[in-house]
């Protein structure tokens, strides 16, 4: 199995920690420790009490039962932990999938969740979302790329680096479709919770069906990246028993202390996630004056959900654009040539505190050039 380079991993490793500042990040604002060990009483006392053994490799049981929580169908043994989400992707496919099988893929898309597939010897078709519809997704188009070896259907919803959210009855469309024909739907959802309009926040895929499975993390909705910690939840018993048997070629176990701060961010969950959403609706606002400013250099769909936008450049080189901006005025945008998209797109990040002060750095630039 040979990998191609991670070219949004790269990009980050040259940049993210020697600038001054990040305007393209994917998760939401972090805590200090400290901050989050008081979100709990007795917390910080039981911390230092923490053995530091090897933890149980599905996860310790007390945070599978707080991740089964999030979710209407799902048990605690029906829950495997990961070192973040990219392990538990990396996971999944090697467990779900044989070469030569068939694999569709929402596009454009986070690389794990394509390459890894390819990587294997699986065929991989992208199910293309395009700005001019607001980047969502044809259904007919999913129809007509169906195989009899299809062997999965990957999706993710809130979408990483659109904030497109899928319409609930296309949602439910989907997983009756894969349903039908046995197909594995994997569903990214690491942005759950952060919904602008909360009625419009979906049901978990692992809910709609046991073929279903829902990935989840505590770095993107939760803010605590640091942690790392993800989680796949699904009623397919036999392909968590394949994920766990590979898990053992991993990781094996996760960190402890992880798993203990994990444990007590989810059961103080909705805080962090209403802190993180009150964040969010501050800088959205934010960023549509900025893009009303200036339309005639950038188009802006704007997202329905989660702390990351797609906007496009009207002019000039956006790899050009990127690079000046971080080397003139210090500040860091993604283009969108990391995840293959050939159009002048670069992702913005709306989820931190320091989000005004970043965007008057981005205007001030613009107006020197």
């Amino acid at each position: 199995m040979r990998l191609p380079e991670f070219r949004l991993e790269r990009y980050f490793a040259r940049y993210e920690f020697n600038v001054k500042h990040v305007l393209c990040a994917s998760d939401c604002q972090s805590l200090t420790l400290g901050e989050l060990l008081d979100l709990e009483p007795g917390a910080r006392d039981e911390f230092e009490r923490l053995w530091l053994g090897y933890t149980e490799s599905p996860g310790s049981p007390a945070l599978r039962r707080e991740i089964a929580r999030l979710y209407a169908t799902i048990g605690p043994d029906e829950v495997l932990v990961h070192s973040g989400a990219q392990e538990a992707i990396f996971v999944f496919m090697h467990a779900a999938l044989q070469p030569g099988d068939h694999v569709i893929v929402h596009s454009p898309c986070y690389q794990s969740l394509r390459d890894v597939a390819a990587a294997l010897g699986c065929q991989v078709s992208l199910w293309t979302a395009h700005e001019e519809t607001g980047w969502a997704l044809d259904m007919d188009e999913f129809k007509r790329l169906l195989r009899e070896n299809t062997r999965a259907v990957v999706i993710n919803t809130p979408h990483n680096p659109t904030g497109w959210l899928m319409p609930r009855g296309a949602f439910e469309e989907l997983a009756r479709i894969t349903a039908e024909r046995g197909i594995l739907l994997f569903s990214d959802e690491v942005y759950r919770g952060l919904e602008e309009n909360p009625a419009e926040r979906l049901p978990a895929a692992c809910d709609l069906g046991p073929h279903a499975v829902s990935l989840g993390v505590l770095s993107k909705s939760y803010g605590l990246p640091g942690l790392r910690i993800g989680w796949v939840a699904t009623r397919d018993r036999r392909l968590l028993e394949r994920m766990a048997a590979v898990k053992d070629y991993t990781t094996i176990c996760n960190s402890a202390p992880s798993e203990f701060l994990a444990t007590l961010a989810l059961r103080r969950g909705e805080a962090l996630l209403a802190r993180n959403r009150a964040i969010l609706a501050a800088n959205r606002a934010r960023a549509d004056a900025f893009f009303e400013r200036h339309q005639d250099r950038f188009r802006w769909v704007r997202p329905a959900a989660g702390p990351i936008g797609f906007p496009r450049l009207l002019a000039g080189d956006v790899e050009e654009f990127c690079r000046r901006l971080v080397e003139v005025a210090g500040v860091l945008l993604l283009p969108g040539t990391v995840y293959d998209v050939a159009t002048p797109h670069f992702r913005l990040g709306m989820g931190r505190d320091d989000f005004p002060q970043v965007m008057d750095r981005l205007e001030e630039f613009l107006g020197r050039r």
